[in-house]
């Protein structure tokens, strides 16, 4: 998966009974009305996820488009039917963006080259996006194979890396050439409607959702997903960050910020009711996992090593790259919490111990 992999069967015996208001989703070139002047629609994405859901806000004779899918053939053909159809012929205003990864972002410089419209996104997730696309086509980086041999990689899955390297741009139109920066707390007037930006971060650096009082909307992006734990993961450029304390942080604070009564419009799944509660699950799910992981550790262990108390599925070399990032985003925030400390052996592996 590109944003998550499933919840394990222990976060699913503590799930919360969300609502889903909705009877019907959009399909290939279709809207669904979600409130005046706001329309649902999706765009394709192959795999496990199969779309990302995409929204359009009425404003003035266009729309302001939030989130765009990934770059391609089958994307772009999706955003030509809804343009003829749905939206009526109508122009895009501006474009969105919640945050940098590729089903988000990739259509953006597409949607704003076709109507001169600007691109509208936080400082930092535009700014780390040109970072990884100027990554196509070089060769993998000795820190980052040295990175992934640290977390337990033998041979195989390390000339596997090599061999995808530099894949993030493939995903990409070319970006818009600049951007109007979103800040957290923004008040922005799109059509008829003030919406409120809530920057969160740890599944990407400073992503923004979009919360409209007014029409008791959230656009969540991925930071709030119904069915699935975002992605939050440690990466070779910045091996000692601890995203998943910022994740839970801004969970918490988004908790605190929007009332729960919104209709959070997902990036993935269907539009819910249930946004404090969702919270809470994912908190106390993450909370669960660390207290099984530290458990765990009471035995030096390897990232590749503990894999089975965090996730539920087998682990293949398509998910390799995704399990180890968010394990060793769960053995950082043990590791700055005091509770394990990490020590490098003479062949370059990473082992990590409970410690106490």
């Amino acid at each position: 998966m590109r944003d998550g992999i499933e919840e394990t069967a222990a976060w699913e015996s503590h799930r919360p009974k969300l609502t889903y208001p909705l009877e019907a989703s959009p399909g290939t070139g279709e809207a669904v009305d979600i409130a005046p002047g706001v329309k649902w629609m999706r765009m394709p994405l192959g795999g496990a996820l199969a779309f990302i859901n995409v929204w359009a806000i009425a404003e003035g004779d266009g729309w302001a488009i939030v989130d765009t899918g990934i770059g391609g053939v089958e994307t772009r053909n999706g955003w030509r039917a809804v343009l003829k159809g749905p939206l009526e012929g109508k122009p895009v205003t501006r474009v969105f963006v919640t945050h940098m990864h590729p089903d988000h972002i990739g259509m953006s410089g597409y949607l704003t080259r076709k109507f001169d419209a600007a691109l509208w996104i936080t400082r930092l997730e535009y700014i780390t996006c040109r970072s990884l696309a100027a990554d196509t086509g070089r060769e993998a980086p000795e820190d980052a194979l040295r990175f992934f041999q640290g977390a337990g990689w033998d041979e195989d899955a390390l000339e596997n890396y090599r061999a995808r390297f530099g894949g993030f741009g493939r995903g990409l139109h070319a970006l818009p050439d600049s951007f109007r920066r979103l800040s957290d707390d923004d008040e922005i007037r799109i059509g008829d409607h003030v919406w409120r930006v809530v920057v969160g971060s740890g599944h990407s650096p400073e992503h923004a959702c979009l919360y409209c009082p007014d029409l008791k909307l959230m656009i969540s992006g991925d930071q709030v997903l119904p069915k699935i734990s975002s992605n939050v993961s440690v990466f070779p450029t910045e091996p000692d960050g601890d995203p998943l304390t910022d994740w839970l942080t801004s969970l918490a604070r988004i908790k605190t910020r929007v009332p729960d009564d919104v209709l959070v419009l997902p990036a993935h799944n269907e539009p819910f009711h249930g946004l404090h509660a969702r919270i809470d699950h994912l908190i106390s799910g993450h909370e669960r996992g660390l207290e099984r992981l530290a458990a765990l550790l009471s035995e030096p262990r390897r990232v590749v090593d503990v894999f089975s108390v965090l996730f539920r599925r087998k682990i293949d070399q398509n998910l390799l790259g995704l399990a180890t990032g968010e394990s060793l985003a769960h053995l950082n925030c043990l590791i700055a919490r005091g509770q394990a400390v990490r020590e490098r052996d003479a062949s370059g592996v990473d082992w990590y111990r409970a410690t106490a």
